[in-house]
């Protein structure tokens, strides 16, 4: 396992978390720091702060990475369903579009959290704070 850049890391602050109990800690919806503390302060909005460590968790901004990563994840299960389904069974579109949109939709809203948790991990492993900006009040 690499090390984060030594120009990553704040200086004075506690040493990032190890890469995988990071992202599988976020995953979980706990601090990726500690595993103490609760990552959320509602669905998608990270808490202030960790209230066991006092890691800061509300400046690390994580954008559009999940977004991505759970389309990619969802379109990698639902499209070879479909052309499963489409090719063994050949059901009618309304049908087609009765299974897998709510399979869609269902798979996104279950994945991006767990991919937010991991990606804010992973932002905390490098490093990657957001310190050096101001807080944008998330």
């Amino acid at each position: 396992m690499v090390p984060p850049p030594s120009a990553a890391r704040p200086t004075g602050g506690p040493p990032p978390p190890p890469l995988l109990p990071a992202l599988l800690r976020g995953a979980a919806g706990a601090c990726p720091a500690c595993s103490k503390g609760r990552l959320f302060h509602g669905f998608l909005r990270p808490a202030p702060s960790c209230s066991a460590c006092g890691t800061g968790l509300a400046r690390i901004r994580s954008d559009d990475a999940p977004p991505y990563v759970t389309l990619f994840i969802v379109g990698h299960i639902v499209v070879p369903l479909m052309l499963m389904a489409e090719r063994a069974l050949a059901p009618p579109l309304w049908l087609m579009v009765a299974l897998f949109l709510p399979l869609a939709a269902l798979l996104s809203l279950g994945l991006i959290r767990p991919v937010k948790g991991a990606t804010i991990g992973l932002m905390l492993h490098l490093g990657i704070t957001g310190d050096d900006q101001p807080s944008r009040g998330t």
